[in-house]
């Protein structure tokens, strides 16, 4: 039965007329769930929906989806093997002792002369000339960097070395400014 708006022009001639409805339904798609973890992913009506909340959900499927497919190919192919897992595992142990022994001739150990920083070996001036020289080397360099730090050090060594010498004395450790001027004082 079809009813008629009256109101509607040819509304009496409702027995030739023939009424056409046609209705629109219209979805659009708002969110759908991760495929991975099932939480929400909202879709914005353009392109293609997103199927995983995340590249690293998108990732974990792609790997189970492979492994899967991988694992059903023979062993030969790369597929999984059914025997357990055997390990053959080797230790190589390595003991390397080095023993050096004096030459006959040498020194011995107690007698080497100390070394400078520079690795050289350190050697006091053997008579007055190289004294003077050395002395007049300090000198010069008392505005170093290296020496600018340790001058007082440096000039109370000098003074104990002056002292002894005006007193024209047998070197002894605390005349000398050796390590026993320090506490003798």
């Amino acid at each position: 039965m079809t009813k008629v708006n009256p109101g509607f022009p040819g509304a009496q001639d409702t027995a030739r007329a023939q009424i056409d409805e046609t209705a629109t339904v219209r979805e659009q798609l708002l969110e759908r769930t991760c495929e991975w973890c099932g939480e929400p992913v909202a879709y914005g009506g353009r392109g293609r929906p997103a199927r995983y909340c995340s590249p690293v959900h998108r990732r974990r499927a792609w790997e189970l989806r492979t492994a899967e497919a991988r694992a059903d190919r023979p062993v030969s192919e790369g597929g999984r093997s059914r025997e357990p897992v055997r390990e053959v595992v080797e230790r190589t142990e390595t003991v390397v002792r080095t023993v050096t022994r004096p030459d006959p001739g040498s020194a011995s150990p107690g007698a080497r002369p100390a070394l400078r920083l520079s690795g050289e070996p350190y050697t006091l001036p053997s008579d007055a000339i190289e004294w003077i020289e050395a002395l007049a080397a300090l000198r010069r360099e008392v505005a170093n960097p290296r020496i600018f730090p340790f001058r007082e050090h440096i000039a109370r060594a000098c003074e104990k070395t002056l002292h002894a010498l005006r007193a024209g004395g047998s070197p002894t450790p605390a005349a000398a400014g050796g390590a026993g001027a320090a506490t003798a004082e």
